[in-house]
């Protein structure tokens, strides 16, 4: 078995990973775990969720993928899915860390100056105005989480939006560190999926596309996201399916021909058979939790 697949996948750090609510939104401090790593975050990956880390006291080692650096705070990063990643630090360090579903990272992708496809990780000076308004903005969400929690939602999602683009200012694009080639290659094709899904292409208009071997991709596909190309495809269409049964009022039948099933039984049948309950009774279901349901547990 390859090192990457010895990884381990993770919910939040030292929780075994767990399929996500659609709209999953989690904050918490790294040391309110201090307890299961004290200070030493093993090497590890989130399978469905993109993370903000930012350190606002102490300093130590932080790793992604063969890449490490020495820091201090203030430092902030952006890890995308699937990412490894880990870090050393003392007692004295800790972070502010948002968790944040690739449903919705997604949706603000348009509205954000960031890649989230590629990890980001920037250091700064504690005098720099930037950075203080970036320490105010984490500030105010964990605020917002720990007063409010799923109730807060959109407020929560309008101060990450501005946090990323605030990175993108700060250095965000020219500061991306080198991934291998075959991290490179699976990020490639799962915003090549982001673009194209709904077209229904085939696995080999893919291999086209990323100028590649269907060999690689689907050794790359696996090695990162630990699914086949095709499975990636079809999680895609899924998460978008989600994704519009929860935050919409279009009809059953209109969504399953928005994420590329003109016939509707077909459709059920594939939400059914990855989801456990037919389309409707999983929106009515969800929609019955409401939004503190989807938030995440402390």
């Amino acid at each position: 078995m390859s090192q990457k697949n010895e990884i381990p996948n993770f919910f939040v750090y030292g929780e075994p990973s767990r399929a996500l609510d659609v709209g999953f939104l989690h904050v918490e401090t790294v040391m309110d775990r201090k307890t299961l790593h004290f200070g030493h975050v093993a090497s590890h990956k989130h399978p469905s969720m993109g993370q903000i880390t930012y350190w606002y006291k102490g300093g130590g080692h932080y790793r992604i993928e063969d890449r490490t650096w020495n820091f201090s705070a203030p430092t902030i990063s952006f890890i995308p899915s699937n990412i490894i990643h880990g870090f050393e630090v003392d007692d004295q360090s800790d972070a502010i860390v948002v968790s944040v579903s690739d449903d919705t990272l997604k949706a603000l992708a348009p509205q954000v100056d960031l890649s989230l496809d590629m990890p980001t990780f920037l250091t700064g000076r504690p005098e720099d105005p930037s950075w203080q308004k970036l320490g105010v903005l984490l500030e105010m969400i964990s605020f917002e989480y720990r007063e409010r929690g799923g109730q807060s939602e959109k407020v929560m999602l309008g101060l990450i939006g501005v946090v990323l683009s605030l990175m993108s200012r700060l250095g965000g694009s020219a500061a991306l560190p080198s991934a291998s080639p075959t991290v490179t290659l699976a990020l490639s094709l799962r915003s090549a999926i982001d673009r194209h899904y709904k077209s229904d292409w085939p696995v080999g208009r893919y291999v086209e596309l990323l100028a590649t071997t269907p060999h690689l991709l689907d050794k790359a596909c696996r090695e990162v996201f630990g699914l086949t190309v095709k499975e990636m495809l079809l999680e895609r269409r899924l998460l978008e399916a989600k994704r519009l049964l929860m935050f919409t009022i279009r009809s059953v039948e209109d969504i399953g021909r928005e994420v590329g099933f003109e016939d509707p039984a077909y459709f059920s049948r594939f939400f059914r058979k990855r989801m456990g309950e037919a389309p409707a009774a999983w929106r009515r279901r969800n929609l019955e939790r409401g939004p503190a349901g989807r938030d995440g547990e402390a």
